[in-house]
């Protein structure tokens, strides 16, 4: 993931900012505890995680399944998922696993939330199959669709069927620059229990909004492939361990890299810390616990 990509993450405060005033207010509405805690990659290819999987490993999804217990489903995004693809990907993954696909770019990027109903329907229809392995489904919008597009925004979320859990990732900064603009939009996720998506990636701090909409704290975070990023990790486990103590339904958290190669680094370093602090027992990627020894 070359998003937010600098020459030299060293000149970059990576520090979080604190937590927008309305995020404690969301998270006080959830009276069930921690539910669920999504850790994964993007990606199972073998191409970019090298190093990852073992020799001899005949399908990538099934194995990468016995490491982590959810993926951040790109590959939805090139392309418009079947019914039957959505199926065999379910089958090959053990209970508990979630998926979180990507809406198809059909919607954001080309059509660009213009005449949507028939490939939102479409793409609804076949993601309703992952059944129970459904996480959430999140939207992606191009850098330069801007707030001048708000009622586009509004009509989608309004119409998005509400059987479908949807998170929705704003990019451009002018929805984070003024302080209306991002209060109106977070007010329309909240009413209609959209998930704000928070990214951290070095070049585009404007990004860390640190505003929930929901319970749910849906966070994509970009490692510069330098050793700050375990330092980052470290910051994030303090915040959502306030998050948790405040409310915090779910955590679904994605770790990508410039160099991909090293996200299962990355996500096992997180998992450990995690299930240190915390006392879960989530499964550290084998592979990549051998790795990252020397870092404790």
């Amino acid at each position: 993931m070359k998003f937010g990509q600098v020459e030299d993450p060293s000149k970059i405060d990576f520090t979080l900012p604190k937590d927008h005033s309305r995020t404690k207010e969301i998270l006080k509405q959830n009276k069930k505890g921690l539910e669920n805690i999504s850790i994964g990659c993007a990606k199972w290819n073998k191409t970019d995680l090298k190093g990852f999987y073992p020799k001899g490993t005949k399908d990538e999804l099934t194995y990468y399944a016995t490491q982590f217990n959810s993926i951040e489903l790109n590959a939805t995004f090139y392309g418009m998922p079947t019914p039957d693809q959505v199926l065999t990907w379910k089958e090959k993954t053990p209970a508990g696993f979630k998926f979180f696909p990507k809406i198809t770019n059909t919607v954001s990027h080309f059509r660009r939330l213009i005449d949507v109903t028939e490939p939102v329907t479409q793409f609804a229809t076949s993601v309703l199959n992952f059944d129970e392995k459904l996480g959430m489904v999140f939207l992606q919008l191009h850098d330069n669709f801007k707030p001048k597009d708000y009622d586009r925004l509004e009509k989608f979320v309004k119409e998005w069927p509400k059987e479908v859990p949807l998170a929705i990732e704003l990019r451009n900064t002018e929805w984070f620059n003024d302080e209306n603009i991002l209060n109106t939009t977070c007010d329309l996720f909240e009413a209609h229990h959209i998930t704000n998506i928070i990214v951290d990636t070095a070049g585009r701090r404007d990004m860390l909004h640190m505003r929930l909409t929901t319970p749910n704290a849906f966070i994509r975070y970009v490692g510069a492939n330098a050793e700050s990023d375990y330092e980052r990790l470290d910051d994030w486990l303090k915040r959502v361990t306030q998050w948790k103590k405040e409310g915090l339904q779910n955590l679904y958290f994605f770790v990508h890299q410039n160099i991909e190669k090293a996200s299962p680094l990355l996500s096992a370093y997180l998992i450990k810390k995690m299930n240190e602090e915390w006392k879960t027992d989530l499964h550290v990627p084998q592979m990549a616990t051998e790795s990252i020894q020397s870092l404790f």
